[in-house]
């Protein structure tokens, strides 16, 4: 992670950009690590939500081109979560990929979108928006944080 960090903008948009996919990394500390050492807030939000949007749309890429066979035989997933992921989609859609930010379930959201055919369009909006939210929020805590705690010094 602190290699990341070192290298500015662009490690944040990598470790977004994979913390989006099933790979196990917290873009929140780069992401916090940069605010911290000075980076501009509005562009780091706008960076990690780029990244994390498109790893999360290569979820959904990887979900439109594969099967559901795969998620039970690669990941192994029991069929009865599939048919309740499924039911789930079907009756929320597209506007389940604004939480494709929460940790655990939020890997799974974009591929099980693509596993559905739900809009490309509409999961690229609310993923965005979701991911935007989460980033937005965890800049303002953060510089408000620093700012409080710079005053206590």
């Amino acid at each position: 992670m602190e290699n990341l960090i070192e290298y500015g903008y662009i490690g944040l948009f990598l470790a977004c950009f994979l913390a989006a996919t099933v790979i196990p990394l917290s873009s929140e500390v780069v992401f916090i690590g940069l605010l911290i050492a000075g980076a501009n807030p509005i562009y780091a939000t706008i960076i990690a939500t780029i990244g994390n949007t498109l790893g999360g749309m290569t979820g959904y890429l990887l979900g439109y081109l594969g099967k559901w066979e795969w998620l039970e035989k690669y990941f192994r997933v029991k069929e009865e979560n599939l048919e309740k992921w499924s039911r789930i989609v079907k009756r929320y859609g597209s506007t389940m990929a604004f939480f494709a930010w929460l940790p655990f379930i939020g890997d799974l959201i974009p591929i099980i979108l693509g596993l559905m055919r739900a809009s490309y369009h509409k999961v690229l909006l609310f993923m965005s928006l979701g991911k935007l939210t989460r980033y937005a929020l965890w800049a303002y805590i953060t510089v408000s944080g620093v700012k409080i705690f710079g005053q206590l010094a």
